[in-house]
């Protein structure tokens, strides 16, 4: 017998490896598996206050709300300081714009006004604020100083370009006080005209215009009553300024915050201004007895006028009537 074919015992055939977690690929098709990552002894613990791991603590307590309420208006009174510069140049350049003519500017005005108050409504303030600007310019012109046609600004009045506001402090006073004076004649030119029909629209059309007159009179920059306090002394500067600041708390909004951040500007340009202008500052803010006493006379008596004014014209209006 051929040894080479001589009887072996059968062995055990190798058993075959276990097939493993499929991995599909893109000739399978089938599932594709990531393989797994080291793991770590333990588990990131939790962050505090039960946020998620990773998340960045919020600030609490006081001064966590303080900054929340602050931040923007730190963030706001930075932007309206770089922004002050162009916005300034914007407005000078208005008048040498051919397209925002005073009639184009009424009409945007009219059309945004439109949408809240109606056509009529638009129009009529719109007309009461060409009268209040128009003051401005008339008085600005009595001084010598050639001013521009009013130009329109949605939701923030008029304004009118000129190279100065006078050669002293008087002067600006009364080119500040012009606009309220000649703007109330004529909103109050509505009130018989309300009186003769009993329609409550002159009523309001009349409110609304005494009202705007009156509120153009707080003292502060850039509004008529900062003007006028131009010849006052300084501590009725930071009076208004204060006055300014109590409404933009108790009635916060975004009008009169940007109204008390430039009342504080230019308070404060003006007192660095008188403080360091020298005899050209001196001489600009040298105002007599006589010139104070009768801008104190002309503003506190618009105010008490403006004040009956609105009193009577005052519309009493509900909830029911909404």
């Amino acid at each position: 017998m051929d040894p080479r074919g001589q009887w072996l015992p059968p062995t055990s055939p190798t058993p075959a490896p276990a097939p493993g977690p499929a991995r599909g690929d893109a000739r399978d098709g089938g599932p594709h598996l990531a393989a797994p990552g080291p793991t770590s002894g333990a588990a990131p613990a939790p962050a505090p206050d039960g946020a998620p791991p990773g998340a960045p603590r919020r600030p609490d307590g006081a001064s966590g709300r303080l900054r929340r309420l602050l931040g923007p208006l730190l963030v706001a009174g930075a932007l309206l300081v770089k922004l002050a510069g162009p916005i300034k140049g914007l407005l000078l350049a208005l008048p040498k714009l051919k397209l925002l003519t005073t009639s184009g500017t009424m009409l945007v005005s009219i059309a945004a006004y439109s949408l809240i108050w109606g056509w009529p409504f638009a129009v009529g303030i719109v007309l009461l604020l060409l009268v209040h600007e128009l003051g401005h310019v008339i008085q600005l012109r009595r001084e010598g100083i050639p001013a521009s046609a009013p130009m329109f600004i949605p939701f923030l009045g008029a304004v009118v370009a000129a190279r100065s506001l006078g050669d002293d402090a008087a002067a600006e006073a009364r080119v500040g006080l012009a606009g309220p004076l000649l703007g109330s004649l004529g909103a109050a030119a509505l009130i018989p005209v309300w009186q003769l029909t009993g329609d409550d629209f002159w009523q309001a059309l009349a409110f609304t215009g005494l009202f705007l007159n009156l509120f153009n009179l707080l003292p502060v920059v850039p509004l008529d009553g900062g003007r006028a306090m131009a010849a006052m002394a300084p501590p009725v500067w930071f009076a208004g300024l204060a006055a300014v600041v109590a409404l933009a708390v108790i009635w916060p909004n975004p009008i009169l915050i940007v109204i008390a951040l430039l009342a504080a500007l230019e308070t404060w340009r003006r007192w660095q201004a008188r403080r360091a202008g020298g005899a050209a500052a001196a001489a600009y803010y040298r105002v007599t007895a006589r010139q104070r006493l009768l801008v104190a006379l002309v503003y506190f008596g618009l105010i008490a006028a403006l004040a009956v004014g609105i009193d009577a014209t005052h519309l009493e209006r509900t909830l029911a009537d909404a």
